[in-house]
């Protein structure tokens, strides 16, 4: 940026820059209304970024976002303790939850198998759930991978991994747009499509 700009306003605009989905004109006009805006505005958004990395971590048996460990959702007895949906982030829990029908437990790979992008299966939270399946209570293991290469890939790996567990491996129904992401279907398609998983061979 121009020099006649002040560092502390370039500073802002770059680290808003890296963010995902945000452009160069997105970051600057974020940049410019924190700046008109008023002061505790700014102080609480800046709190609110403080507090997201010191008190939340990754619930140590489901690895979903939490500030408690384990996770609320992991110790509910009002959850179905053998039933786990294998999702690949944070996000996608939350869309199977707007459903209100499934009422399992989760694993959050953070990720999914892609060679691409040097994402292998040692990078994501595999080797844990297989250990959670082996010392567990778990009957089914809903794979709820996102529709599309990677997550098909993810899919078949998980199948291979899981089959001498015992444990009866689903798949979410089609009707999931291909390439698309579970956090942005709606309630309605995803509902279906857990009520039409199938068993994987």
């Amino acid at each position: 940026m121009s020099s006649a700009i002040p560092e502390p306003v370039t500073k802002l605009a770059e680290a808003f820059s890296r963010l995902p989905g945000v452009g160069p004109k997105t970051a600057s006009r974020l940049t410019y209304f924190l700046l008109r805006a008023p002061e505790d505005y700014s102080l609480s958004l800046a709190a609110a970024l403080t507090d997201l990395k010191a008190l939340t971590r990754f619930c140590s048996v489901c690895f979903n976002i939490t500030v408690d460990d384990p996770c609320p959702i992991c110790i509910s007895r009002e959850r179905d303790a053998d039933t786990i949906a294998v999702i690949e982030e944070p996000l996608d829990l939350m869309a199977l939850e707007r459903t209100g029908i499934y009422k399992g437990r989760y694993h959050v790979l953070h990720g999914a198998i892609s060679p691409v992008s040097g994402i292998g299966p040692d990078d994501l939270k595999i080797r844990e759930l297989v250990a959670r399946v082996e010392n567990g209570d778990t009957r089914e293991v809903i794979i709820a991978t996102n529709p599309g290469m990677e997550g098909d890939a993810t899919a078949m790996y998980l199948q291979r991994e899981l089959a001498g567990t015992g444990v009866v491996v689903t798949r979410l129904a089609r009707g999931l747009p291909t390439g698309g992401d579970l956090e942005y279907v709606d309630s309605v398609t995803l509902m279906q499509a857990l009520e039409g998983r199938s068993q994987l061979a």
